[in-house]
C-alpha cells in the first residue's frame, strides 16, 4: 500500500516489516521519531535507554539471543556508543542488528557537524544511506539481510532532511522471521585479547566480501545521461543533483557508502568526461576516488560545511539557480528562547544576578546562554558540566569554588551526569551541581526517562529518586528548590556556594508544556502602576514586551508563573483571575 511517510517513520515501518523484535534508543534530534514510531507497533518491544551506549548494548544482547534488534541515535550519540560499536564489529551477531545514526548537517539542533561515515570506516561496519522515505524503509529491511548474511551489525545513516521530510513509500506485511537459537561460542563472543586477535582477520575478510557485494548490489546504481559531466553522490545530494540537472548529466547514486565499490566507480568514470563528487560534509567518496587514481572535482568546488541545497548545487556546478522569496526574507527573525513559564528561567536569572560562572550541558536549558539571561559559560557534551566544574575547581581552588556551578537536566544527568558526580564525591572538589528537574526529556519532544516513573508507552515504570541517589553517591548537602520562587533559589545558591563542601541543588518543577500541568491564570500589567523600568525584561520571557513605554503581557502565552511579578518593584503585575 502506498503512503506518504516521514523518513523516520519509514525506518520504523522497515523495522516492523523486517521482523525486528527489540528496539532500544536514546532520543536525539533528528533520530527520535524512529523509536517513537516503532513503539506504535505492538509486535516490537521498544524502550528509551539511559544513554546510547546502553541502547547499543541492549540491542546487541537481543541480537545475541537470536531476535532481530535495533538502536537509534543522533550523530553525537554514536560517540557515546563507540565503545561497543568497535567491538561488536569483531564479535559479529546472531540475529540481525541495525544501528541508525542521524547526522545533522547545518547543526539545526546539534553542537557539531560531524560525519558519521568515519565511524563506519573506523569500525569496519557496512553503512547504508537512503535518499528518501521509500529507500529508508527498503534499506532498513535490506540492512537486516546484510547483517545476517555477513555476520555484522549494519549502520543506517540518516540526515535531518531525509529524517524529517516526507515521500511516498510502499508498505508491506511483517516478515515471519524465526528466532535464531543462541549457541554458546566463547571464541566468537568473549573479546579477550587472544580471541579478539583471531577475530580481526574475519573482519578484514568480511570487508573484502562486502566490497565485492557493493560492486553488484542494487543499492548502488548508475543512471547514465549526458556524458560531459558525471556525478557521484548519495543521500539528499542525489535529490539536489537530479532536481538541478535531470538526465542531462550521468549519476552514480551510492546507497551503500561503506565499503565503497571500486570497479563500479571506475566503470562509471569511463563513461563521462568530467567526474564530480557531490557529498555533504567530509570528502570521503572523493578521497576514495582519488585513491583509485581518478581525476575528480569535489571540495575544491563545494563547501565542507553546512547543508547543501538545489541552488547551491546549481550555483557551484553551472545549473540554473532559482531565486524565489525565501522564508528568511519574508519572516522577521525569531531568536530561540525558553518558553513562557519555563521552570529554568527563574534559576538562570538567579545565577546571572549572582554573577556565577556556569558550566552548562545539553538540553533546552542551554538557552540559558541567550540574552538577556546570558547565564551559561560553557556547553560541551552530555554530562560535561559536572566533570567540567570538577576540573575547573581543581584548577582554581578557592578562586572559583564560591562562584561556580554546574547545571544539568534530569535526563542528561541519567545519561552521562552520574559518573561525573561520582568523581566529585570520590576526588572531593568543593563543587555545586544544580540538577534542573523538569520531569521529562524536554528538548527532543517530551520523552520519558528513568526519573519520571513512566516508560516509552507512558505505562508505570521504575523511578529513580534523585535525592536518594545523590546522597547514596556521597553528598551530604542535597536540597530541592522551586525555580518559580526567586527568593528560595537565591538563598540556596548563595548558601551552597558559601559552604566548603560539595553539594547538589535540585531545581524541580515540571516543564510548562506538559499536558498534565495546570497553570495559574495569566497576569496583566496595571499600566497606572507600571513605571517602564523594564525590570521584567531581564528574564527574557516571550510573553512580556514593551508597548508605548509600558510592560505588556500576552495572555495567550502567559502561564501565570509569577516570576515577573517577583521582579517588579512597583507591583504592576496582577492576576486576571481567569484562565487564558
Amino acid at each position: 500500500m502506498k503512503q506518504l511517510m516521514l523518513g523516520n517513520a519509514a525506518v520504523a515501518r522497515g523495522l516492523y516489516e523486517a521482523g525486528c523484535a527489540v528496539v532500544s534508543s536514546y532520543p536525539g534530534t533528528p533520530s527520535t521519531e524512529i523509536t517513537e514510531e516503532a513503539a506504535k507497533y505492538d509486535e516490537i518491544y521498544c524502550e528509551w535507554a539511559p544513554n546510547e551506549k546502553v541502547a547499543m548494548e541492549v540491542a546487541f544482547g537481543a541480537a545475541l539471543a537470536g531476535k532481530r534488534s535495533f538502536c537509534g541515535m543522533k550523530h553525537v550519540g554514536l560517540n557515546v556508543a563507540a565503545d561497543p560499536l568497535f567491538t561488536v564489529s569483531y564479535t559479529g551477531i546472531n540475529a540481525g542488528m541495525v544501528i541508525a545514526v542521524a547526522d545533522d548537517p547545518g547543526m539545526h539542533s546539534s553542537q557539531n557537524e560531524q560525519d558519521s561515515r568515519h565511524y563506519a570506516i573506523g569500525a569496519k561496519i557496512p553503512m547504508l544511506e537512503p535518499a528518501d522515505s521509500k529507500e529508508a524503509l527498503e534499506f532498513t529491511k535490506r540492512a537486516y539481510e546484510i547483517s545476517e548474511e555477513f555476520d555484522t551489525p549494519v549502520l543506517l545513516k540518516m540526515c535531518t532532511r531525509v529524517a524529517h521530510s516526507q515521500s511516498i513509500v510502499n508498505t508491506g506485511e511483517r516478515a515471519g522471521t524465526p528466532q535464531k537459537p543462541y549457541e554458546k561460542n566463547i571464541a566468537k563472543y568473549v573479546m579477550m585479547p587472544g580471541n579478539a586477535k583471531r577475530r580481526h582477520p574475519f573482519v578484514e575478510d568480511r570487508t573484502r566480501r562486502l566490497t565485492e557485494y557493493a560492486e553488484h548490489c542494487d543499492l548502488n546504481r548508475m543512471e547514465l545521461g549526458g556524458t560531459e559531466m558525471g556525478v557521484i553522490t548519495s543521500s539528499t545530494c542525489y535529490q539536489y543533483v537530479k532536481e538541478v540537472f535531470g538526465d542531462t548529466v550521468s549519476v552514480l547514486k551510492l546507497g551503500m557508502v561503506h565499503p565503497l565499490p571500486v570497479k563500479l566507480i571506475l566503470d562509471f568514470a569511463s563513461h563521462v568526461d568530467h567526474l564530480i563528487v557531490v557529498e555533504e560534509l567530509d570528502p570521503i567518496i572523493e578521497h576514495h576516488c582519488r585513491q583509485l587514481g581518478l581525476k575528480v572535482s569535489g571540495k575544491n568546488i563545494l563547501p565542507m560545511e553546512d547543508e547543501f541545497s538545489q541552488n547551491l548545487v546549481a550555483e557551484k556546478l553551472g545549473g540554473t539557480v532559482h531565486r524565489g522569496v525565501s522564508l528568511e526574507d519574508a519572516i522577521p527573525p525569531r531568536p530561540p528562547v525558553m518558553c513562557a513559564g519555563c521552570p529554568h528561567r527563574g534559576l538562570f536569572y538567579t545565577l546571572n544576578k549572582n554573577k556565577c560562572t556556569v558550566m552548562g550541558d545539553i538540553g533546552c536549558y542551554t538557552l540559558g546562554a541567550v540574552a538577556p539571561l546570558s547565564a551559561i559559560d560553557m556547553t560541551l557534551c552530555m554530562g560535561a558540566s559536572i566533570s567540567g566544574i570538577h576540573g575547573f575547581n581543581k584548577a582554581l581552588g578557592q578562586e572559583s569554588e564560591g562562584k561556580t556551578v554546574a547545571v544539568i537536566g534530569d535526563s542528561t544527568f541519567m545519561h552521562s551526569g552520574m559518573t561525573g558526580l561520582a568523581n566529585i564525591a570520590y576526588n572531593q572538589s568543593n563543587s555545586t551541581v544544580i540538577i534542573l528537574d523538569n520531569s521529562i526529556t524536554g528538548m527532543t519532544g517530551h520523552q520519558h526517562n528513568p526519573t519520571t516513573g513512566y516508560n516509552i508507552k507512558g505505562d508505570p515504570a521504575g523511578k529513580i529518586d534523585l535525592e536518594q541517589l545523590c546522597r547514596a553517591m556521597g553528598f551530604q548537602r542535597v536540597r530541592v528548590v522551586d525555580p518559580y520562587n526567586l527568593k528560595e533559589c537565591d538563598e540556596a545558591v548563595k548558601e551552597e556556594l558559601a559552604d566548603p563542601e560539595p553539594s547538589v541543588i535540585i531545581s524541580r518543577r515540571p516543564c510548562a508544556l506538559l499536558k498534565y500541568v495546570k497553570h495559574n491564570p495569566p497576569l496583566v500589567v496595571n499600566e497606572e502602576k507600571c513605571v517602564g523600568c523594564k525590570s521584567c525584561m531581564k528574564i527574557g520571557c516571550p510573553a512580556i514586551s514593551i508597548r508605548d513605554g509600558k510592560a505588556h503581557v500576552d495572555s495567550t502565552l502567559c502561564v501565570g508563573c509569577g516570576v515577573c511579578e517577583q521582579l517588579c518593584p512597583v507591583g504592576a503585575f496582577e492576576s486576571t483571575g481567569k484562565e487564558g
